[in-house]
């Protein structure tokens, strides 16, 4: 692997209740994979099982795997009708039944845990500049990313990561967006991402040469 190329893991997942085929899938791993994110960026996919075990033992393992600047999950909201960036995650309130018919017992995701985690993504920055590209895809922010696994993963990963993680829900396919949109809108949002990770990093890098 090319040491000076940033890796970035982006997943999707599998399919639930009414989403027998699911949006945030079909986006990142028929458009937003054949897409990529340029030359300079190393592109993993991948599709995750609406499983809570599952994830609290996946979500590690990208991190130990591949070693990422970034890890962007994408999930399907039945509720949406834009590419919604989610600002945190939280910890509680997690009683919806997964795909095996299984909960917490605890309701949360990390014991001990802070309430709440954002992201270390400036989402709102990445929203406007999204949506000043002319994309022809509407971008909106939430706080709130719905307390099943989409928020459940979420936190999880930016509680592993110290906040080095995003989550972008997307609305089902035809409504009102066609796959190729989506891919295209999911393409401009991570770019953005890396982006404002990489000004991030080069502030702090200053700071630390000058004290």
């Amino acid at each position: 692997m090319d040491n000076s190329k940033r890796t970035a893991v982006v997943k999707g997942f599998g399919p639930f209740g009414e989403h027998t085929v699911n949006a945030s899938w079909v986006a990142v791993q028929q458009e937003l994979k054949k897409l990529g994110l340029g030359s300079e960026v190393d592109l993993h996919v991948l599709e995750v099982p609406v499983e809570y075990q599952t994830v609290q033992s996946l979500v590690p393992s990208l991190w130990k795997q591949y070693r990422p600047q970034l890890v962007v999950h994408v999930g399907v909201s039945g509720m949406a009708t834009t590419v919604t960036l989610e600002k945190c995650g939280r910890n509680h309130g997690y009683r919806g039944l997964d795909n095996s018919s299984f909960c917490p017992d605890n309701q949360c995701c990390i014991v001990g845990g802070p309430d709440c985690i954002y992201s270390v993504i400036d989402m709102e920055s990445v929203c406007k500049r999204v949506t000043s590209s002319g994309l022809g895809v509407a971008v909106s922010v939430s706080k709130d990313a719905g307390r099943y696994l989409c928020d459940f993963t979420y936190y999880t990963s930016l509680y592993l990561s110290r906040g080095r993680s995003a989550f972008i829900h997307v609305p089902p396919l035809g409504k009102p967006y066609s796959r190729e949109d989506l891919g295209r809108a999911l393409q401009a949002v991570v770019r953005e991402m890396l982006e404002l990770l990489d000004q991030a990093e080069e502030k702090i890098h200053c700071q630390q040469h000058i004290h």
